[in-house]
């Protein structure tokens, strides 16, 4: 058994809550915005929006780790929640607010179990802080990535 560690962030868009939910929608991109996602394949497309079933491969610092991810449960534009099945274990949600009707907050909680020996390093201020801010720069990033296209798509 290992020790559960929990990394929460949170980040307002600007774009309404459709926007926001179709852009997370598309796996394919995410590793446009997710820095240590080196990518998402579909294994099970049971629904038109969201797959059920997802290989993930994370590559950071030389470490490289696969994992097939299912979906929990899905309300449709406000709430996914997933956890992994084999591989590293992992679990975690996002949920979508529409704050406006060009505001969206996006809440992104993320979860992993980690060797105890490992994880005591992760839980320092230093390490822990560290993938932290990794997924608030991601989750940024993904921010962006919305408001760039929604700002194209007024423009055109």
């Amino acid at each position: 058994m290992g020790t559960w560690l929990k990394h929460d962030v949170i980040t307002i868009v600007n774009a309404p809550l459709d926007n926001v939910w179709n852009t997370w929608s598309d796996l394919d991109s995410m590793s446009l915005w997710m820095s240590w996602i080196e990518s998402v394949k579909t294994i099970d497309q049971e629904t038109s929006t969201l797959p059920d079933l997802t290989e993930w491969t994370l590559a950071a610092n030389g470490f490289k780790f696969k994992w097939k991810a299912q979906i929990t449960e899905r309300i449709e534009k406000n709430k996914l929640k997933w956890k992994s099945i084999g591989g590293l274990p992992t679990q975690g949600s996002v949920i979508f607010e529409s704050k406006g009707d060009q505001l969206t907050s996006v809440h992104l909680a993320v979860t992993y179990e980690l060797p105890r020996m490992i994880a005591r390093f992760m839980e320092e201020k230093i390490l822990g802080k560290m993938v932290t801010n990794e997924l608030q720069a991601n989750i940024d990033r993904f921010r962006d990535l919305v408001e760039k296209n929604y700002k194209n798509e007024l423009t055109n």
